[in-house]
């Protein structure tokens, strides 16, 4: 029957995606629930939404302040100069950028051409970076000067712009806006066509590119739009409907499903303005929710524990806060009513979402969250459909775990490039197989409790144990390695490398850690070495033993 909210949630809900409610439901060629009187695209979603919310603030970036026309009108002029510079239907156009409105502006105008917005993590190193193009092979890059140099030292192949992003956004971008031309028209994009590639770390090492379409980006907001439109119509029947628009901290990168979706094109349907911050930094984020009166704040669980025990914490105005949702990684149960504590006006939410599922998964909230910590909550209805998949693809009945699978239109089309791997992503009834192992409830909430990939989750970042292991085994002297996810109080998981010598006392923390820092980014490199002097744990197959060594040595 589901606790008191589920039963509020969901009438609101019925009267909001219902006849006559704002959003009106219906279904694909597979059945699956989606949105058909907004737009199915993602320049549709920007202009329309844009001229929708023409009187709210947008972006708030240090000492700048654009609105949704503002975004709008610059993206439409470099939309134009793009086509101009030769970027056509379909081609790839990389950003690698740290948050700033120049990333923002540039994603929207990259679709609007009709290319394909290539979301390049900030954070790689050359290495990793000249995988993800070589992959891709994009037309084109625009970047930041940090980022412009990384990638021109991993090669000179490709054609990348560099972007002062430290100025105001249309200065910034002007060297590109001189090649807008008034009279391009800029091409007519369909629901199905691919609009997104962002890349996902696997049990095999080298990041993926998951290909999405128009149709799957747009329904992913729509899903977390459709939300926040019901948890607004609760509060105006108890009489707490906000006086004002929401604001939101953007903590999290926007080349992360999360900074992408629910973060900034949710914003854009439900008119919320995003107070952007270049980098993580608690002490500035407490300072920011005070002086911009953030409603709203997201990130992954260790970011709301740094707001919790910042010494400045007493110093700062937070009553604006009214929510703070995690997602990423699982939020230690022992958090929840922490955080019920520290911010007394905000209720605190989790979400669970993949890259392939566009961040649309789950949703626990408020009182429910309370009452069950340790899930991630019930689907994202209508939208979402969750199975636990057990031998051959069965669906388990509720208290039987297996594969979490999550069936919805907001599903990924694919890997670039990886037909393989598409292939074994999805069943044959078109569920995403998460690789995450769980059950539901009686009252279908969903309960994550293990692993089958073998991710490392630090912080929310998903590092695959197998890409540390390659680069440890080129460092001269390792004969065996193996990485696993240890656990952490702040950032959920940390690596820890168990590695043998060839010659034992002839290796270091020291040097080994400076040797991957030049080939990983800094979130992949190790937390601890481990130096053994006897072969590592095998099992049956011949493979190391991850298990028994995380059992060993992770605490």
């Amino acid at each position: 029957m589901g606790s008191e909210l589920d039963q509020r949630y969901d009438r609101v809900l019925a009267q909001v995606t219902g006849p006559g409610g704002m959003l009106a439901i219906g279904r694909d060629e597979l059945g699956q629930a989606i949105v058909t009187n907004f737009p199915a695209t993602l320049p549709g979603l920007i202009r329309d939404f844009a001229k929708i919310n023409a009187e709210h603030e947008a972006v708030v970036a240090g000492d700048e302040r654009l609105g949704f026309l503002d975004i709008d009108a610059l993206s439409e002029r470099l939309a134009r100069a793009l086509a101009a510079r030769g970027i056509e239907y379909g081609d790839r156009v990389g950003i690698a950028m740290r948050n700033c409105p120049a990333w923002m502006v540039t994603y929207c105008a990259i679709v609007k051409a009709g290319a394909i917005a290539t979301l390049l993590n900030g954070w790689w190193e050359s290495a990793e970076l000249d995988h993800a193009l070589t992959l891709t092979e994009p037309k084109l890059i625009i970047a930041d000067p940090p980022r412009a140099q990384r990638i021109a030292a991993s090669s000179s192949h490709w054609d990348v712009i560099a972007v002062p992003i430290e100025l105001p956004v249309e200065q910034a971008l002007a060297d590109l806006l001189d090649s807008d031309d008034p009279d391009i028209v800029l091409p007519n994009v369909q629901a199905d066509d691919d609009a997104t590639i962002l890349f996902t770390s696997g049990s095999t090492g080298e990041a993926k590119g998951a290909v999405s379409t128009h149709r799957a980006v747009t329904t992913a907001t729509y899903a977390y739009a459709t939300g926040l439109i019901t948890m607004l119509g609760l509060l105006t029947e108890e009489n707490r409907a906000p006086a004002s628009k929401p604001r939101v901290l953007l903590n999290v990168p926007l080349f992360h499903v999360t900074g992408e979706v629910p973060v900034m094109l949710n914003s854009f349907v439900v008119g919320r303005c995003l107070v952007m911050m270049p980098k993580w930094d608690a002490g500035e984020a407490l300072r920011l929710i005070e002086k911009e009166h953030v409603s709203y704040f997201v990130g992954v669980p260790t970011m709301s524990l740094e707001l919790m025990t910042h010494p400045d914490h007493d110093k700062y105005d937070l009553s604006s806060l009214t929510d703070i949702a995690a997602g990423g990684a699982p939020r230690p149960v022992s958090h929840v009513e922490r955080l019920l504590r520290t911010f007394p006006n905000a209720q605190p939410a989790l979400g669970y979402g993949l890259t392939e599922t566009n961040a649309v998964g789950a949703h626990n909230f408020w009182r429910n969250y309370a009452d069950k910590p340790g899930s991630t909550g019930r689907a994202h209805a209508p939208f979402v459909e969750l199975a636990i998949l057990g031998a051959g693809d069965v669906h388990l009945a509720p208290g039987e775990r297996g594969e979490i699978g999550i069936r919805t239109a907001a599903n990924i089309r694919g890997y670039w490039k990886a037909p393989d791997a598409t292939r074994d992503l999805f069943t044959a009834d078109h569920y995403v197989r998460t690789g995450d192992v769980g059950y539901l409830d009686e009252e279908g909430y969903l309960f994550i409790v293990d692993r089958k990939k073998e991710i490392i989750i630090r912080g929310g970042e998903n590092i695959a144990s197998a890409e540390v292991e390659a680069a440890c085994y080129a460092f001269p002297g390792v004969a065996e390695a193996s990485v696993f996810g240890a656990p952490d109080e702040r950032l959920g998981e940390v690596p820890v490398a168990v590695i043998l010598p060839t010659e034992p006392g002839t290796m270091n923390s020291a040097e080994l850690r400076s040797f991957l820092e030049e080939r990983l980014a800094r979130f992949k490199v190790p937390e601890r070495f481990i130096f053994v002097d006897e072969e590592l744990p095998k099992l049956g197959t011949g493979k190391i033993d991850r298990r028994a060594l995380k059992t060993r040595f992770a605490n």
